[in-house]
């Protein structure tokens, strides 16, 4: 007789038809979680891991990214409202789903349930991230348009305490987890991948993707708390400069 366990098929099931407008919406929260989200996610690591060269490198990106034309109607339009779509619509599909990792605990399985709880921790991260430095008082693309010097000492003054370096580094793996197999998962139900060898394959890149990202991300937040223990405003290559020892001049023998 055959087991429960072997009448489900292992992979990623389709994107289900629903009732009334439920697939459309599915469709949408899929897509925005590669386009605009997962764009803005891969720049964001790029962006931020200029730290890796020091303030004066971060600060000139941040010059960059706030001389922008339209920024706030990107940032808005491209990126805060499909965002919060994708948030909020995932909460509700993650409320509504029912894991069975305890059942058949393969690899898919526990990737697709790690995708949704990390969600979870990454919506925690987003509206801190945003309250802390982007609507914080002034908004911090405000103040950082107004006088780019300040970015890099700003996000160093957010990573002062352990607890929140712990809390950075979660939202870090988190979010990049989440994307990584988001990929998967997008090529997946959307019909781009067909095949189990196929989908192992892509499985495989998404979760090289998420390690990519988690390396990333965790090299530039080095970069951010490490400038802690020198000078901030210096790029490390200043640093290595003044730390060469001077020559000095040789004496002349009588």
């Amino acid at each position: 007789m055959q087991s429960s366990a072997d009448s489900v098929h292992r992979g990623v099931p389709p994107l289900r038809a629903g009732q009334g407008n439920s697939f459309f919406w599915r469709r949408l929260h899929s897509l925005t979680g590669i386009v605009p989200v997962g764009l803005f996610l891969i720049e964001h690591f790029i962006s931020n891991s200029e730290a890796i060269n020091g303030a004066a490198a971060y600060n000139e990106t941040v010059r960059f990214l706030t001389s922008l034309p339209f920024r706030i109607w990107l940032e808005f339009i491209g990126i805060f409202i499909p965002l919060a779509y994708h948030a909020v619509y995932g909460i509700y599909i993650w409320w509504r789903g029912e894991g069975n990792v305890s059942d058949y605990g393969w690899a898919g399985n526990w990737g697709y349930t790690l995708q949704r709880w990390t969600g979870i921790v990454v919506f925690a991260y987003v509206i801190y991230h945003l309250a802390t430095l982007r609507f914080e008082g002034l908004d911090f693309m405000g103040r950082m348009a107004a006088d780019p010097n300040t970015a890099f000492v700003t996000v160093q003054k957010q990573l002062a305490s352990p607890l929140a370096i712990v809390f950075y580094l979660a939202g870090i793996v988190c979010a990049a987890w989440h994307f990584g197999y988001g990929l998967f998962l997008f090529a997946a139900k959307w019909g781009i991948v067909t095949g189990t060898k196929a989908r192992k394959r892509m499985q495989w890149i998404g979760v090289g993707v998420s390690v990519l990202l988690i390396v990333l991300g965790l090299v530039s937040e080095f970069a951010f708390v490490s400038a802690n223990h020198s000078n901030p405003q210096q790029s490390r290559m200043e640093r290595m400069e003044q730390s060469r020892p001077i020559a000095q001049p040789a004496q002349a023998t009588r």
